[in-house]
C-alpha cells in the first residue's frame, strides 16, 4: 500500500493544472486532478486528499469557495490551498490572514495567480508539516 500524500488539484485552466501536476509529481506526491467543482465533488466521494490546491474561479465565480466548504465538511483535517484570480479580474482583495477569514474561505492560505510552481511547492511541504530541504520524502 502506498504512503505517498494525496493532492487534490482543481483548476478549469488546463495550463495551470498540467503546470502544477508536473512539479508535485515530481516531489513525489499521489495527484489527483479535476478539472472543475462538480468533477472533484464526483472525486471527493472517493478520494481522501491530505491537501488540496483549489482554483477559486471555475464555473461560477464562487466554484471554489464551494468547493472548498463541501471539502472541508468531508475531510476538515486537510489543508487547502486557494489559487486566485480574483483580484486583477475584479479589483477586490481577499486575504487568509485572520481566523474570521479562514473560516468563511475554508482556505489555509490564498495564492495570487498565476502561482509559480517553486511557491505552491513550498506551501505544500509547509502546510503538510514536511522538511523544505525534502524534494523526494514521498518516492519510493
Amino acid at each position: 500500500m502506498s504512503t505517498r500524500k494525496i493532492i487534490l488539484l482543481v483548476d478549469d485552466d488546463e495550463d495551470s493544472l498540467e503546470q502544477l501536476t508536473v512539479a508535485l509529481k515530481a516531489d513525489g506526491y499521489d495527484l489527483r486532478t479535476a478539472g472543475s467543482q462538480r468533477e472533484a465533488e464526483e472525486l471527493l466521494l472517493s478520494v481522501r486528499p491530505d491537501l488540496a490546491i483549489v482554483d477559486l474561479m471555475m464555473e461560477h465565480m464562487d466554484s471554489g469557495l464551494v468547493l472548498c466548504h463541501y471539502l472541508k465538511k468531508l475531510h476538515p483535517q486537510a489543508p487547502v490551498i486557494m489559487l486566485t484570480a480574483v483580484t486583477s479580474a475584479t479589483g477586490l482583495t481577499l486575504s487568509s490572514t485572520t481566523p474570521e477569514a479562514r473560516s468563511w474561505l475554508m482556505a489555509d492560505i490564498l495564492v495570487d495567480k498565476p502561482a509559480r510552481p517553486e511557491q505552491i511547492r513550498s506551501e505544500v511541504k509547509r502546510l503538510l508539516k514536511e522538511p523544505a530541504d525534502a524534494p523526494d520524502a514521498h518516492a519510493h
